[in-house]
């Protein structure tokens, strides 16, 4: 099998299996409405959301990953904290059982980033942290100078189980899935590390992790504060 037919053929799987419990759920609704209690046909339009969520998520990643290649980042000054802060709500709002805390070095100038990508970098990032962390937990975002001359951090820790030696090189991998008890009741597609490492890497950065395993995980996006070559920076997935 070429790695064409096998994207294909992972991307299929990935996509039927949200598919089938939408129409199945919506099936069960529209045939037996009289007959379902509030509480469960509340649980199955639950369902039907969480399910349309994956999807749209899958199809986000799968776009982003198949149109990489033409795709352009337009790098600017941005401040990162203002940046951060749109992103931060929105999660602190989908997962409000997580206690999301915030380190910013008040002296850390603007970055050099593409404020979109940038975005969806440290989206994945902290929902992953939250995902893979039991509820009542903590999920610390800090950032501050890089040891690297004119870069800066970006720091996204949980305290989850951590990462398994075993599946340290796996991480960024495409479709990876790491097998631990959280991520075996996490839905996902394994997309989400893999495009954020090549964003990262449109932008003159790097991403690497801290494995504190059995008690946690900390990323670490490194990008400059000055752009090192001109304004536009061309994308290859």
């Amino acid at each position: 099998m070429t790695k064409q037919e096998d994207f294909v053929s992972t991307v299929s799987h990935e996509l039927r299996t949200p598919l089938t419990s939408i129409r199945g759920f919506a099936q069960t609704l529209l045939a037996s409405w009289d007959k379902i209690g509030d509480d469960d046909k509340k649980k199955f339009l639950k369902i039907i959301e969480e399910q349309s969520n994956r999807l749209i998520g899958l199809v986000e990643n799968i776009l982003a990953v198949s149109s990489g290649a033409a795709e352009k980042l337009v790098l600017k000054k941005a401040d990162i904290k203002g940046v951060l802060e749109p992103v931060l709500k929105v999660i602190s709002q989908r997962y409000p059982k997580h206690d999301i805390e915030t380190r910013y070095n008040p002296k850390l100038p603007e970055g050099m980033i593409d404020i979109e990508r940038f975005q969806q970098i440290m989206t994945n990032l902290i929902e992953n942290a939250c995902k893979y962390s039991m509820e009542g937990t903590t999920v610390t975002v800090s950032t501050d100078f890089a040891e690297k001359a004119d870069y800066f951090a970006v720091r996204v820790s949980d305290q989850g189980i951590g990462i398994a030696e075993q599946d340290k090189n796996k991480v960024f991998e495409k479709f990876a899935r790491l097998d631990n008890p959280l991520t075996r009741t996490v839905q996902g597609n394994g997309l989400g590390l893999y495009i954020t490492k090549h964003m990262v890497e449109m932008m003159h950065g790097s991403i690497s992790f801290k494995n504190n395993y059995p008690k946690g995980t900390t990323f670490e996006v490194i990008l400059p504060l000055y752009n090192p070559e001109d304004q536009i920076c061309s994308a290859t997935y």
